[in-house]
């Protein structure tokens, strides 16, 4: 007669299988309180913008149970918010939409900290530079406004800007290049929006605003692109104002300016967070991706719509960290012992 340990052991052991084929599969992880969803710059400008539209689209189309609360910390270049998240360590209720500050903070301010003391989670888009210059203003191409740069006094023209030794002002160094040595008066502001707000105003003579940060002004007539820092022109040839579509913007290398410059949209969490925790904010944000209200979102603002996660997002931003080290570099932008 077998002993009744073995038995119950062997029941046990038969139930257990029982259970497992029947029991459902365990849930996936999922937010259980508010998420906090930090923006690493002023209000107004491109990534506020982003951030607040995500804010909204997931509660329209109801893609989460708990509610996601923005919130700027733009302290410090961005160093707020970043050292915020990192100092968030194992807190899958957090996370923070990037923007070339990633890079460009740590390395001019020397703060501690770095993109790898985050998690990457996805890239949503690229962001585009255009040079903008007043409706009124008296060059209507690139070249002819670095014409009068040249032939002006140094610094007399004044470029505005989000930040110091930041993505505009990194920007503003590369078209130096192309103006015989003269020098602009590079203004700082806070962010994107102020900087399109005083450009309206004539306080600055130029600007290199992300699409999104000039749109308005430029369909009421306040506002004009003269070039588009990529490679190609944009793809959306739908009509912005009564006359241009994004399209229709020269890039600043058909116009004799060989510059080019994309900044990342991303998002990342806080180290220590788990693959699944990831994975939920993965899967949201493509839920996002896919609704119209994204579609025409990134059309407005003439995003290239360039996406990744994983392993390949990681490659791309430690690529990108390299790209930025040697163009700070070469503008003598970085702190001491970078």
């Amino acid at each position: 007669m077998p002993k009744l340990n073995t038995t119950l052991a062997t029941l046990a052991s038969g139930f257990a299988a029982a259970v497992a084929l029947t029991a459902p599969p365990a849930a996936a992880w999922e937010p259980t309180k508010a998420v906090t969803f930090v923006i690493p710059a002023g209000t107004g400008g491109g990534a506020d913008q982003m951030a607040r539209f995500i804010q909204g689209v997931v509660t329209k189309h109801k893609l989460m149970e708990q509610p996601i609360v923005v919130i700027n910390k733009s302290g410090g270049a961005g160093a707020e918010g970043f050292l915020e998240v990192k100092n968030s360590a194992n807190d899958p209720h957090k996370i923070i939409i990037t923007l070339s500050n990633l890079f460009t903070t740590p390395l001019s301010t020397g703060t501690p900290f770095n993109w790898k003391d985050l998690t990457p989670v996805a890239m949503l888009a690229l962001d585009q530079f255009i040079l903008w210059v007043p409706a009124d203003a008296a060059y209507s191409t690139a070249k002819e406004y670095i014409a009068a740069v040249k032939a002006g006094a140094d610094r007399e023209f004044k470029m505005g800007g989000t930040g110091s030794k930041q993505e505009d002002q990194i920007i503003t160094v590369a078209l130096e290049r192309q103006t015989g040595g003269k020098k602009f008066t590079y203004v700082p502001f806070q962010g994107g929006g102020t900087v399109a707000v005083q450009l309206v105003g004539k306080h600055v003579n130029s600007s290199v605003n992300n699409p999104i940060e000039g749109v308005q002004h430029w369909k009421s007539g306040a506002l004009k692109p003269l070039c588009i820092f990529d490679g190609k022109r944009s793809t959306y040839t739908k009509k912005v104002t009564a006359t241009q579509a994004w399209s229709d913007i020269p890039t600043c290398k058909e116009v004799g300016l060989p510059v080019e410059y994309q900044m990342l949209r991303g998002i990342f969490m806080p180290k220590g967070v788990s693959p699944e925790q990831v994975k939920f904010y993965v899967d949201l944000f493509a839920k996002v991706r896919a609704t119209d209200d994204w579609k025409t979102f990134m059309e407005n603002g003439a995003f290239n719509q360039t996406t990744m996660a994983g392993d390949a997002y990681a490659k791309w931003v430690e690529q990108a960290e390299k790209t930025h080290y040697d163009l700070m570099k070469e503008a003598g932008f970085l702190a001491a012992g970078k």
